[in-house]
């Protein structure tokens, strides 16, 4: 779950983390989040992840990982069913900025992270001692570049996730849904049950488990 870092400077002093999840509101598989250094210069195209065709948003995520400094974190759906999906994400940030930054091997200026909380106060791994407390920005996803290319990383190593996912479990339309409450989902989980990759503490999963 982390690149190799590209022969283009990454490492320096003087750069800034870019922070976003994906996945904090489906009823199945993993929280995941991104942690981006973008090159110089940076992709072209660059926007919140939710913004983008499937098409751009693939595209952007091979020529993000290709040139930039990259690194996810992924927690799985028995640490969100423990921690809630609040503290499995502020977790799986932490991972991703803790792998970016033994990448390469030096403290960032800023870390910038996608809405309204840090994890600093949140999650006991977060290194405020050395990272700081984070800055977070509501619509970070569509104002700073590098908080885009987490968003478009993140989103595209969950979908990858989830369609994978799909052929271990055919019945979900997980390569459809990744997971979130669609109309076929709801009906598969009412006419199979949930899976393994169910979140048990989602209240439409929880009352299933209670029938």
């Amino acid at each position: 779950m982390l690149a190799a870092t590209p022969e283009n400077g990454f490492g320096a002093k003087g750069y800034e983390i870019g922070v976003d999840e994906a996945g904090r509101g489906p009823l199945a598989g993993p929280v995941v989040a991104g942690a981006v250094v973008l090159c110089k210069p940076h992709p072209v195209g660059l926007d919140d992840s939710k913004k983008l065709t499937a098409k751009k948003r693939a595209a952007l995520d091979l020529v993000v990982r290709e040139r930039c400094a990259w690194a996810v974190g992924v927690v799985d759906v028995d640490q969100i069913d423990a921690l809630n999906i609040l503290g499995a994400t502020m977790l799986a940030m932490t991972q991703a900025v803790g792998r970016l930054t033994q990448l390469l091997g030096s403290t960032p200026d800023a870390i910038l992270i996608d809405g309204n909380l840090s994890p600093s106060g949140r999650c006991d791994d977060w290194r405020t001692d050395v990272w700081g407390k984070g800055r977070p920005i509501i619509g970070g996803d569509a104002l700073e570049p590098a908080i885009s290319a987490a968003s478009i990383v993140a989103k595209e190593w969950r979908d990858r996730v989830m369609c994978a996912a799909a052929e271990e479990y055919p019945h979900y339309g997980w390569e459809r849904n990744k997971g979130y409450g669609t109309k076929d989902h709801m009906a598969a989980l009412h006419e199979h049950g949930p899976t393994p990759l169910h979140r048990r503490s989602v209240a439409p999963v929880a009352q299933l488990t209670l029938i």
